[in-house]
């Protein structure tokens, strides 16, 4: 036990967690604590908006696997963090949040900037706690680090703004950490089972894969099983792109080799994934999931077993140790696979589904002129694009087919706004990526309509020194909506058109590097030029209004009108 101040006790409990970056907007309500920052080795990264430095935090936590820490002011500054907690517990992202809230003594009464800041989190945390007690500052925030990463998700320290000041003695607790189990010897012992009686089976490649730095272990089954291996949907760092038996990412603008070999498949096994509903609905008219096949689906939390889709085995363990123990059991039980029997024929249907949809997406992609077609555009990006890039995507029509073009050597890699789908999330996330990762090129694709949500955060950038990389398609519109317009409403554009000012321009006048591209052939050299430079790069790309399949086929229907006056709206 250490006599220390309240502000020392809870920079002390940040420094022992191995915090080195937290993320926020100065203010009064922890400006104690703020104060000893720098000495604790702790740099703080002041935002222009907190919803930026929650998807900071995020960016880095799934950077580094390790904690993001974001805090705001009291009340207003709290509450513009709703939206990127519920984008980082969609990415099961370890965030800590920290809340200051309105003094304790005045609480209640209505004061300024004063309001109930648990309620706003309670289904999109897992763990939130309110400090009543200075003396229990050390222990309660250390648990909130604790909980993040033992359970995959933000939480939140709630801590009335007067606690930061007297005195106490405190001792500072030890981070607990846990070794993964590879799940029950019944269930993995039914998995190898299952899995020697497939004639063709197949691998989903999940995020939990990447989080339990599993990915080399999948390589190894896949290739004992001559499986094909998909990502999940948007986890395309879950598996080389390099590997033979790499196919592709399932779900919305995914790829249709990884759609029509999964659709062969008699036996799934589904590795850290939970099967989310967006990501194995139909696309390119290919209903694929296979309505026969046995799945065997590894999950680290054993309420998502079988949620989505019926699973015939579940095994409740962690992707890489359950993964080790299945490849372990096959290699050492004299298991005879019958796969073996069929190996040739599987791998020459992998490579020729392969070979047929890079032949689909150089046809999509010869689009010549200004502007620069979509696909053409997402193309060249990808011949330009680093090998150890850090991608992150907004959500919109562009950046969704980006979902075909974006491959990846390694894992923590590619990091989308997942199934909240915000706009905003994809350049204050690669802000948070780079922080993270300064040795690695950190690039964010951004629609023109999502841009206008976190452009602010250019301001960031200049300021403390970020050289983050935006690739902002310009097509003045919000195209996955309009695409809607365009299929069920008659082309009626109500709200869907943008008029947007030069965003390269915006981004010079703010400090930061802009460039322009209305060619392709000057893409590939713009992000090339763009990752070189040393200051934050907007890359503005003019393209055209040709829009992908929508979002949300699954969702709509015909409209049908009941009253005369808008019965000319009718469409057949």
């Amino acid at each position: 036990m250490t006599k220390m101040s309240a502000s020392e006790a809870f920079v002390e409990t940040l420094a022992a967690q191995g915090v080195s970056h937290v993320f926020g907007i100065v203010g009064s309500a922890y400006m104690d604590a703020l104060d000893l920052f720098e000495a604790a080795g702790i740099r703080f990264i002041s935002v222009a908006h907190e919803q930026g430095a929650g998807h900071m935090a995020d960016g880095y936590s799934r950077a580094t696997g390790r904690h993001g820490v974001c805090i705001a002011q009291n009340g207003p500054g709290i509450t513009n963090f709703v939206t990127a907690i519920a984008a980082a517990y969609w990415a099961h992202s370890p965030v800590v949040m920290i809340t200051p809230e309105t003094g304790s003594n005045t609480q209640g009464l209505g004061g300024f900037q004063e309001t109930e800041q648990l309620p706003f989190f309670e289904k999109i945390t897992k763990y939130q706690i309110h400090c009543a007690n200075q003396a229990r500052i050390p222990e309660l925030l250390s648990r909130c680090f604790d909980y993040a990463l033992l359970e995959r998700g933000p939480t939140q320290f709630n801590i009335p703004r007067d606690l930061f000041y007297g005195e106490f003695d405190a001792a500072i607790p030890k981070p607990i950490r846990v070794e993964r189990g590879a799940g029950g010897p019944e269930s993995l012992e039914a998995a190898v089972q299952l899995i020697a009686q497939a004639k063709f089976p197949v691998i989903l490649s999940g995020g939990g894969v990447v989080m339990s730095n599993g990915v080399g272990e999948v390589a190894k089954l896949a290739e004992h099983l001559t499986a094909p291996v998909i990502n999940t949907y948007l986890h395309n760092d879950s598996f080389p792109k390099s590997h033979p038996l790499w196919c592709g990412p399932i779900g919305y603008q995914g790829s249709k080799a990884a759609m029509k070999l999964l659709a062969q498949a008699d036996v799934v096994l589904a590795i850290g994934t939970r099967l989310g509903p967006f990501g194995t609905l139909p696309q390119h008219d290919l209903d694929y999931w296979p309505k026969n096949a046995k799945l065997i689906q590894i999950e680290a939390n054993p309420r998502r077993i079988g949620l989505v889709k019926q699973a015939s085995v579940g095994v409740c363990g962690d992707a890489r140790a359950a993964t080790s123990e299945i490849l372990h059991r096959l290699q050492t039980g004299n298991v005879k696979l019958e796969a073996r029997d069929n190996r040739s024929e599987r791998l020459s249907e992998i490579e020729k589904q392969k070979k047929q949809w890079e032949a689909e997406l150089d046809r999509w992609g010869q689009g010549e002129g200004t502007p620069i077609s979509p696909r053409r555009a997402l193309r060249e990006l990808e011949k330009a694009m680093p090998e150890n890039a850090m991608v992150t995507t907004d959500i919109g029509n562009i950046c969704s087919v980006s979902n075909s073009y974006l491959r990846f050597e390694r894992p923590n890699s590619f990091f989308a706004a997942m199934s909240f789908g915000n706009c905003g999330y994809a350049f204050p996330t690669a802000v948070g990526a780079k922080v993270a990762a300064p040795d690695r090129p950190a690039i964010a694709y951004v629609g023109d309509g999502a841009w206008g949500m976190s452009l602010q955060e250019t301001l960031t950038c200049v300021r403390e020194k970020i050289p983050a990389v935006a690739v902002v398609f310009n097509n003045g519109q919000w195209g996955a909506e309009k695409k809607n317009q365009i299929d069920y409403y008659a082309d009626r554009f109500v709200g869907t058109n943008l008029e947007n000012p030069s965003f390269a321009g915006i981004a010079q006048a703010m400090g930061a590097k802009g460039i322009k591209v209305d060619h392709p052939d000057k893409l590939g050299d713009a992000l090339r030029q763009a990752v070189k430079n040393d200051h934050c790069t907007v890359v503005e790309v003019m393209v055209t209004q040709e829009l992908g399949d929508p979002f949300r086929r699954d969702a709509l229907k015909k409209p049908k009108r009941l009253l005369d006056k808008y019965a000319a709206l009718s469409v057949a």
